[in-house]
């Protein structure tokens, strides 16, 4: 784990250029994974990128790239080395070997990909009992087939007598250790699952919105707005893991508000499985409120991912009104009158913004606001009263309800 408690560490990133992703989509991928590191406190210094037609099965990018990176690393001591991929088992193993050889004079270059990277930013930012058992079942089963020398201090927390079966190697016991460990949290999920259920149950008939979106595309700021909280919001990837939910009054319709972990591409699947509960107010939900941010230059791709991600834990086929969201911050260089070019979109208006393509995504409601601003916010509040009232009158239409 990332220690920011000691000097800001140094790392380097490392991507693959393949038959399936070209250098531009390679380099935003490491923007993001940039970005990811920036939020674990950790100092880039420099991207070493391969082009292969697949990933090395031994050190991941080949002998050669290998030595160049060792190069760097061991001239300016980095402290670690991310990798924009999952590394298997096999490749960690012999990246920790060749950057971590047998009297390195004490130096420990940490190895790390993208999962890994995402599960240690969890880890920090992790705060009620609930998301940190989640998050330590995702590290163990993430940590379980990549057990290495590195983690024999293990057995200690065990106690040694008695508790090493005869001829057993110190690797073995970390792996029961971590496979007990498993079981157990397990369980406490299993109880905080039956407890979660019972405190949605205990909510009342309410209608149920959720926030989903990509991370940092400003959930919790547009939660703020809407519900007149104080949700912590923060410009880092995943600032809030913990569902928040808010009783939110439109008028005089009362509904209930939910603030959901942000989205990502290549999301580790042990969060996923071990988030259950977390995204079960995404699946319970009745409509949703899908964020996106339109200043981002990847933003298609992110709606994609997030898209994707609701399918993948059934929740694909809901009513959704698409939000983009930070039309303040969209940006484009404006061009002469005599430049043949397509149209920038420069200082668009919300009239040209309802002109545009995005407005016809899926057939879906669609609107176009500044949370940061508050460009348009009445128009959302607007609409998200007429969806959740309709929503309200079909389960309930013989209820007496003055709108």
């Amino acid at each position: 784990m990332i220690d920011t408690a000691k000097k800001q560490e140094t790392c380097i990133l490392v991507g693959l250029v393949t038959r399936n992703q070209n250098r531009d989509q390679l380099n935003e991928y490491l923007d993001e994974l940039e970005f990811l590191a920036e939020t674990a406190q950790a100092k880039c210094l420099k991207r070493f990128i391969q082009s292969l037609d697949h990933a090395d099965s031994k050190t991941f990018v080949g002998s050669g790239k290998l030595q160049e990176i060792k190069l760097f690393v061991d001239e300016l001591k980095v402290d670690l080395i991310i990798f924009d991929d999952e590394l298997s088992p096999a490749q960690l193993r012999n990246l920790e070997k060749s950057f971590n050889p047998d009297g390195a004079l004490g130096r420990n270059v940490k190895v790390l990909d993208r999962n890994n990277l995402i599960l240690d930013i969890f880890a920090s930012r992790a705060r009620t009992a609930n998301s940190k058992t989640q998050v330590e079942l995702a590290q163990y089963e993430y940590m379980l087939p990549r057990l290495t020398r590195m983690w024999t201090h293990l057995e200690k927390q065990r106690g040694g007598i008695g508790m090493r079966g005869p001829g057993e190697q110190e690797i073995e016991t970390d792996k029961r250790i971590v496979r007990d460990r498993i079981v157990l949290l397990k369980e406490e999920l299993k109880t905080i699952d039956k407890q979660k259920i019972t405190q949605r149950g205990n909510r009342g008939p309410m209608v149920r919105v959720a926030l989903v979106g990509y991370t940092n595309v400003g959930k919790s700021t547009l939660m703020n707005l809407l519900s007149k909280s104080d949700v912590f919001a923060e410009n880092k990837l995943f600032a809030t893991l913990d569902t928040t939910v808010r009783k939110v009054v439109l008028q005089n319709l009362p509904f209930l508000l939910s603030d959901t972990v942000g989205f990502i591409r290549k999301l580790p699947h042990q969060l996923i499985d071990s988030f259950k509960s977390t995204l079960d107010e995404t699946r319970e939900s009745d409509l949703l409120l899908h964020v996106v941010d339109i200043s981002h230059p990847a933003f298609e791709d992110h709606y994609t991912i997030v898209n994707e991600t609701l399918r993948e834990i059934g929740s694909g086929d809901k009513p959704t009104i698409l939000v983009f969201n930070k039309i303040d911050a969209f940006k484009h260089v404006q061009k002469d009158e005599d430049d043949l070019t397509p149209s920038t979109r420069e200082n668009i208006s919300l009239e040209d913004w309802q002109q545009t393509w995005m407005s016809r995504m899926d057939a879906r409601d669609v609107i176009f606001i500044s949370a940061v601003k508050k460009t348009n916010l009445d128009n959302l509040r607007e609409m998200l009263y007429e969806r959740v009232k309709e929503i309200h009158i079909k389960r309930y239409p013989h209820k007496l309800f003055l709108y």
